[in-house]
């Protein structure tokens, strides 16, 4: 593939996810391996975009994002069609950081229906999560509206609401009480969650950002905790403002 890309080339990442090891984006490890490319060509495609409806034709938007708009506004008017809908955003950061994440949120949101929380349960638990995910991507950069999107609440509802999502799945298989391997073996398919909380609860270690959904979400899947464990362990935490960043 690198021998098909030259120097004016534009890259368009639809990857979701973060590197466990070093907290990098997919957009940076990208630019890492094609050392010859402006990193300013390197872009990032995010949105509520559930591929076999995509596949199947249905109305669905999504956000590109640049480090430069020109750039951005270039690229949207080739992935637009009437019924892929793409909007602009110079914000690559947080358009990327809201599509990884959002799928942390995504395996909780699961849990919960998985053991029968309830909708209360559940629309706390997002928008929290969407909360979360504004705190760690502000703090690498991002810009805290871009969250409020597509890429951001956009992507977090249609992988929080659907069995077409693989990370939702996962979350209703560790819910229903088998292990990670079981339930990865049996989706057959990558669910870019599990890597991507390993990752982001390391990232936010590092800062010092807290990210109490991730904790509890790392420790269902990969320290024996149980879903119910979890959420009685974020109902205890202490009051905090509803806003931090």
């Amino acid at each position: 593939m690198k021998s098909a890309i030259s120097t004016t080339s534009r890259i368009v990442c639809a990857t979701k996810g973060i590197e466990i090891e070093t907290g990098k984006r997919m957009t940076q490890v990208i630019s890492e391996e094609l050392p010859g490319l402006d990193p300013r060509h390197i872009g990032v495609l995010s949105g509520p975009n559930l591929a076999p409806e995509i596949a199947a034709g249905n109305p669905a938007t999504a956000t590109v994002a640049f480090p430069g708009l020109q750039m951005a506004k270039d690229v949207q008017a080739v992935l637009s069609s009437d019924v892929f809908r793409v909007y602009r955003s110079d914000d690559a950061i947080g358009v990327e950081f809201g599509g990884a994440l959002k799928n942390i949120v995504a395996i909780g949101a699961a849990f919960i229906d998985g053991v029968g929380l309830g909708a209360n349960t559940k629309a706390s638990f997002v928008t929290r999560g969407l909360h979360e995910i504004t705190r760690l991507g502000v703090a690498m950069g991002a810009r805290p509206d871009t969250f409020a999107g597509l890429s951001g609440m956009g992507d977090l509802i249609a992988t929080c609401y659907s069995t077409l999502s693989r990370n939702y799945r996962l979350g209703l298989g560790i819910a229903s009480g088998k292990d990670l391997p079981s339930v990865l073996s049996e989706l057959g398919q990558t669910a870019e969650g599990a890597p991507t909380t390993q990752a982001a609860v390391k990232l936010a270690k590092k800062l010092g950002i807290e990210m109490p959904i991730a904790d509890v979400t790392h420790a269902v899947l990969f320290e024996e905790a149980s879903p119910e464990g979890a959420i009685r362990e974020l109902m205890g935490r202490m009051l905090q403002p509803e806003v931090r960043y």
